[in-house]
């Protein structure tokens, strides 16, 4: 697929290329489909475009909403949390209606029984060829039973795979949701929610502390070298990140160039020694393109701390670790700021501000 050509006026001419394109490709003009297009198209995204331009010259609203759900899973969610339980419904219907049906064949059985256990009391009436028709009805009646329960049994084992596989999409879902698409590390839905578990218990408010950070300068990466390059270096911040923490640690991508790492069961000073750590390490990794060997230069990031104890909420914890990553910024950037050690920093003019 050849998308049009995106003219250079960005702002109302990417609009311009969305509709043009989505005309050439025969798309239908669904408000799910300009979204993947707009975002494509304005390289935003870079693995969002490479999908988009992967696609046949005449895609399918089932190819398209692939992308969506793989690149927008919150904003496919009820449709996928509704085919769910339209699924389990219908599972559940058919799995009642096979008891139902089973109980009528026990009970069959049971009348089967009765008449039998009747006719083998009346002794005078017995006889050798009305025992060989007891028994054979007999016979009859329990091969017959034990066929129609072993398709039960085989019916109900195919029902709970097929519940089985609607829950594991569930979970898929699930994860797609709080994941980010661009570095697959948790995105800031799935940061909402952890930095609120830190307030359900006393626990978690004294050995709970949130790092935040902030790539320096990235609009000047992005306006110098171009979204994919801008892409990249995310993707690798976001590699150092993870590899530099240990496995029961929290990061997501809260935004375009920020992250968020919630470190449980250390000290103050061995927060800011792990955050210092990360930091020395993306200011010594080399940013290079593996294809060209182009070098753009040397990316470093701020940071603010703050312990869960110094705040009485997820949204004041949040609120002062980026008081002090937004300190971090006009005291140099590239450092690491605790918010215990700011002077005056019960003020409010630190909302005021853009980080770069």
């Amino acid at each position: 697929m050849q998308p049009a050509a995106v003219p250079t006026d960005r702002n109302s001419d990417i609009a311009s290329a969305v509709v043009a394109t989505m005309r050439q490709l025969g798309v239908l003009g669904l408000p799910r489909n300009y979204e993947i297009f707009y975002e494509a198209l304005s390289g935003s995204n870079h693995e969002l475009s490479l999908a988009v331009v992967s696609l046949s010259n005449r895609p399918t609203q089932q190819d398209l909403d692939h992308i969506g759900r793989t690149f927008f899973p919150q904003n496919h969610g009820p449709a996928i949390v509704e085919h769910a339980r339209e699924m389990v419904a219908k599972e559940l219907e058919d799995i009642a209606s096979l008891l139902r049906s089973e109980r009528t064949h026990i009970e069959k059985y049971g009348r089967i029984l009765d008449e039998t256990s009747s006719g083998l009391s009346n002794r005078s009436l017995l006889s050798q060829d009305l025992l060989q028709k007891i028994a054979g009805a007999m016979s009859a009646a329990t091969s017959s039973t034990l066929d129609h329960n072993r398709q039960v049994a085989s019916t109900l084992s195919e029902k709970t795979a097929e519940l089985e596989s609607v829950k594991s999409k569930l979970e898929e879902y699930k994860r797609l949701a709080d994941t980010d698409p661009l570095t697959q590390i948790w995105n800031r839905r799935a940061f909402d929610k952890e930095i609120t578990r830190i307030y359900n218990s006393n626990r978690g408010i004294l050995f709970n502390a949130l790092i935040l950070a902030d790539i320096d300068r990235f609009k000047d990466i992005n306006d110098r070298y171009g979204h994919p390059v801008g892409d990249r270096i995310i993707q690798i911040v976001a590699e150092i990140f993870q590899t530099s923490i240990r496995a029961d640690m929290f990061v997501a991508r809260t935004g375009g160039e920020e992250f968020a790492l919630i470190v449980e069961g250390a000290s103050e000073d061995a927060t800011y020694q792990l955050a210092e750590r990360i930091r020395v390490l993306i200011e010594q990794t080399p940013f290079t393109s593996s294809q060209t060997g182009m070098n753009y230069g040397t990316v470093t990031v701020s940071m603010g701390i703050c312990m869960a104890s110094e705040a009485d909420s997820p949204e004041d914890l949040y609120s002062k670790a980026d008081r002090a990553l937004y300190r971090s910024k006009v005291s140099g950037r590239n450092r690491v700021t605790r918010h215990s050690t700011m002077a005056g920093r019960a003020g409010k003019g630190w909302l005021l501000y853009k980080k770069d």
